[in-house]
Parts: C-alpha cells; sequence; structure tokens
C-alpha cells in the first residue's frame, strides 16, 4: 500500500489556524454501499474482510469536503478479534491497519488540501456489543477501565494518527481512565461524550465532565459526539467555558432509533444552519456521527468555508 511521503502539517497548528471539518457516520456510509455490520465487531469486521471498502468510505467522505477522516477502530479490540479466532499479533495489526486505510484514502484524494487522519477510541461498552456503551457505569473501576484501554491505544498511537479520537464516552469515570492511559503516548487526542440533555449518558452534569480534561495536557479538544444536535448546540458552549479549550461537536442526524422497530424515526435535524452558532460558542472541529452522510458533511463543508 502506497502512503504519503511527508505527513500533513502538526494538527495542533491546523486546529490552531482555524476550523476542521470532520467526516459523518462510518456505519452508515459502509451499509449504503450494502455491507453487513449486524456482528458484534461491527464495522471493524471490514478490517479483515473488506478493507477496501473502508478506504473507499474514507475517500467517499473526504471527497465531500471532510479535513478529517475518523477511523473505523470504534469497535475494534483483541478481545473482540479473539472471538473470530485470531490471535493477538493478528488484532493488533488490524487495529492498527485502520489508520493506514485511512492515509490511504487521504492519498487518493489528492488535491492541495491537508487532510487528517483521526484513530477512533471507542468506549469499554462498545465491545461488549450490548448497548451499554450508551448508559456507561461497567461495574469496573477506573483502573480496570485503564488497563483495557491502555494497549489499544498504544497500537493505535504506534500507527501513526494525526489525533486520537477518545469518542462517545458515556461517564465521567470511563473518561479518569482514558486520560490516564493516554498520557505519554506522544499523539494528541480529543475527548468526546456521548450525552442526553444537559448530562452524560451516565448522569453526570456536563460540566464536571468536561473539566476534567481542562489540565490534561495531550487533549487538545473537548465536546460531545453520538447525540441529538439539540443537545449538541448546548453543549459547545459548556464544553469551551469548562475547559478553555477548542470544541469538537458532530452529534447523530437528529432522527430516533426504535429498538422494538429497529428502525430509525422522526425527521432529521442536523443541518448547516447551526454551524454559525456553534463555531460563534468555541467549536473548532465539527462534523457528524449516526446518520449523517456525505450530503451533509458537503453542505457542513460550504457552511464552514464560507465567511460569516
Amino acid at each position: 500500500m502506497t502512503v504519503p511521503a511527508a505527513p500533513p502539517p502538526d494538527f495542533a497548528a491546523a486546529l490552531a489556524a482555524g476550523p476542521l471539518v470532520l467526516d459523518g457516520g462510518l456505519s452508515n456510509q459502509l451499509a449504503a454501499a450494502g455491507h453487513d455490520l449486524s456482528g458484534a465487531l461491527w464495522s471493524a469486521r471490514l478490517l479483515a474482510d473488506r478493507p477496501d471498502a473502508i478506504t473507499a468510505a474514507h475517500l467517499g467522505y473526504y471527497r465531500a469536503g471532510a479535513d478529517v477522516a475518523i477511523t473505523a477502530s470504534y469497535q475494534a479490540s483483541t478481545a473482540g478479534f479473539a472471538r473470530r479466532g485470531l490471535g493477538r499479533a493478528e488484532a493488533e495489526r488490524l487495529i492498527g491497519s485502520s489508520v493506514r486505510l485511512a492515509r490511504e484514502a487521504a492519498r487518493q484524494a489528492g488535491g492541495g488540501r491537508p487532510r487528517y487522519v483521526a484513530a477512533s477510541v471507542g468506549p469499554y461498552g462498545a465491545v461488549l456489543a450490548d448497548g451499554s456503551e450508551y448508559r456507561g457505569r461497567y461495574g469496573l473501576s477506573t483502573a480496570a477501565l485503564e488497563r483495557f484501554h491502555r494497549p489499544r491505544l498504544e497500537v493505535l498511537a504506534a500507527a501513526g494518527p494525526d489525533v486520537l479520537a477518545i469518542e462517545t464516552i458515556p461517564d465521567t469515570d470511563e473518561a479518569e481512565a482514558l486520560l490516564r492511559a493516554v498520557d505519554g503516548l506522544g499523539v494528541p487526542a480529543w475527548l468526546s461524550f456521548s450525552i442526553e440533555g444537559d448530562r452524560t449518558r451516565a448522569g453526570q452534569p456536563l460540566a464536571e465532565a468536561f473539566a476534567l480534561a481542562a489540565e490534561a495536557d495531550a487533549v487538545l479538544a473537548v465536546g460531545v459526539n453520538c447525540c441529538s444536535p439539540a443537545d449538541a448546540d448546548r453543549a459547545v458552549r459548556a464544553a469551551a467555558e469548562a475547559t478553555g479549550k477548542p470544541v469538537v461537536v458532530y452529534p447523530n442526524s437528529g432522527e430516533r432509533w426504535d429498538a422494538a422497530a429497529r428502525d430509525w424515526r422522526g425527521a432529521p435535524t442536523f443541518g448547516p444552519a447551526r454551524v454559525a452558532s456553534w463555531l460563534a460558542a468555541g467549536a473548532r472541529l465539527v462534523g457528524g456521527c449516526c446518520r449523517v452522510g456525505e450530503r451533509e458533511i458537503a453542505a457542513l463543508a460550504t457552511a464552514v468555508r464560507t465567511p460569516q
């Protein structure tokens, strides 16, 4: 696989220079292309079975206007791959390959604009594949959560991403564990909580959750993802006020998942009209999560790059 001869400019410097556009939901991009994501590994299964599909999904978002692609490692772990009969070495190779696939998509996208790769670090509950990632409070100590996350973080950091996307974190216990685990890796990170209303999914006040990262040198940005756009509107200012750091925000489409019907309900509320208020409140990394696709990211990119 061919990769760029030189990396893009330093991510921290790029973030300081102006807002960056994130991609949309990787899972909906892959599902739209006809891939079955019903297993416990979700999109991470394709790291082993169809790596070309992952590269194609990232490429679609880059071409739509995204500056940053978030890798397919959200639900990837050595334990998850072990259930498929893969040993630790092969599992770690696949986890690391998520960064290389996104980097290859950046190469294929071409053009004169720098493009960045964010290595996704999902919550412990994502590996369980039982919905607990949206509840938190797994019954594990902070130390146990740190022991779980550190090996995967080390593998991803060694693969050479521009930033670690610590995302969809449901509670402060797991955030504390991840902040300890990311310290000293030599790769910057953002910390993004999954929320409902003005609290984390586990029920802690957002100001308390955001403040955990205020003094974390490795964390460049703090914010929210995988939430409703309306909740994101309120959270951006709270994150900026609690930490004084740039804010990352990438909510879902606004549709609601009906677990009984196993389908999405309601109308999307995600749209570029929200961008101006996010940027004014301190957002510097903006994008979309579940059910946000190329069309929405293209419109968002236009809004971000249009002078206000």
